[in-house]
């Protein structure tokens, strides 16, 4: 590893530990309905158009903010909703007039499907100011992952009302797999073309629906090939290309994100899913959970638990027990370990030229 490279690690580990030692919340997930409009061949929460799970009622998320903001600046925490898909909320203008209320700004992630014209002007007047939009691949390979026959369609109408706002902060994010990998570069000019300025990559990892199906798993040599194809999006400059915080990449850091490596899950990320349960990062399918709201104040969980989170001795097992990398990556995502603690996947021992 060349020397300016590891100058630049050692130095992001050190404020990493820092972090972890004030842990300040900076993102607050609410995972607030696990309905969905689509059924997604990848989805890690395996949602349904019925859940089992009755969508949160807003007031309750409510008091978790109100417990927030007795310790930090609300302007300070990003508060984004999530599912399922939110927009299947009828609701979910009135929970984004609670969060902008309390002083929160929030957005959310979304795929796109009920955003239209009068919607969008709904949410924004409810205080909307970022929007995760999913695009995975051209008509018929983001349709095929995502199980119907109008995503596609229905997305790319909502990435143009995104670009034709102006003011909202929105990215694309896409689900990089077997079947869209050879198209990488038609979507960038699609994008492009568009309007769209940020575009966030990222491989699928084996958790839910995902877990068996060797199509959505890129092999070795495409995982490569997509840090390669970020690289050259990122040199071009025509749109901006961003690997998503999947895990510590080697030589790859510092050219393929605009920060290095860290796992902010219980750190600067904590999160409230459906059932209550006080988390971290929503793509943690694994049970880390530190508490429950309907049982304890958040602050209280977020400034005295997450011990799994912050201090990750414990992950140095298995394949990690004598890894290289282990300074700088410190076990990974938490999102790649099983409830056990083992890890599921791993670039890094899969290719050590990374």
């Amino acid at each position: 590893m060349e020397l300016r490279r590891r100058i630049a690690l050692e130095a992001n580990r050190l404020r990493n530990h820092n972090l972890r030692q004030l842990h300040p919340l900076r993102q607050l997930f609410w995972e607030c309905t696990l309905r969905c409009n689509v059924h997604c061949r990848h989805c890690g929460s395996d949602c349904k158009h019925e859940a089992r799970q009755a969508d949160m009622p807003r007031e309750d998320f409510f008091r978790v903010l109100d417990s927030v903001a007795r310790k930090c600046h609300p302007n300070e925490v990003f508060i984004i909703l999530s599912g399922g898909e939110p927009l299947m909320r009828d609701d979910l203008e009135q929970c984004g007039r609670g969060i902008m209320e309390r002083g929160f700004p929030w957005g959310m992630v979304t795929n796109g499907l009920y955003l239209n014209e009068e919607r969008l002007r709904s949410l924004r007047q409810a205080g909307l100011c970022s929007v995760a939009i999913s695009l995975d691949g051209l008509e018929e390979n983001h349709n095929w992952l995502r199980c119907h026959p109008e995503s596609f369609k229905r997305a790319s109408a909502a990435i143009d009302l995104l670009v034709n706002d102006g003011d909202i902060k929105f990215d694309v994010v896409t689900c990089v797999n077997q079947r869209n990998y050879d198209q990488l570069n038609d979507m960038k000019e699609f994008l492009i073309e568009k309007g769209v300025s940020d575009w966030r990559l990222f491989p699928i990892f084996p958790m839910g629906r995902a877990a068996n199906d060797p199509l959505l798993q890129l092999p070795h040599d495409k995982f490569r090939g997509l840090l390669d194809f970020i690289c050259h999006t990122r040199h071009e400059g025509r749109i901006h290309a961003n690997y998503s915080c999947e895990g510590f990449l080697g030589d790859y850091e510092g050219e393929v994100r605009d920060w290095l490596f860290r796992c902010a899950a219980g750190i600067t990320v904590g999160s409230v899913l459906i059932d209550g349960s006080i988390g971290a990062c929503t793509s943690i399918r694994s049970d880390f959970s530190q508490g429950n709201i309907y049982q304890d104040d958040f602050m209280e969980v977020w400034e005295n638990r997450y011990q799994p989170h912050r201090h990750r001795e414990w992950m140095k097992r298995g394949a990690c027990a004598k890894c290289k990398h282990w300074r700088y990556c410190e076990g990974n995502g938490l999102h790649l370990r099983t409830k056990e603690g083992d890890i599921i996947k791993c670039d890094l021992i899969a290719d050590d030229k990374l």
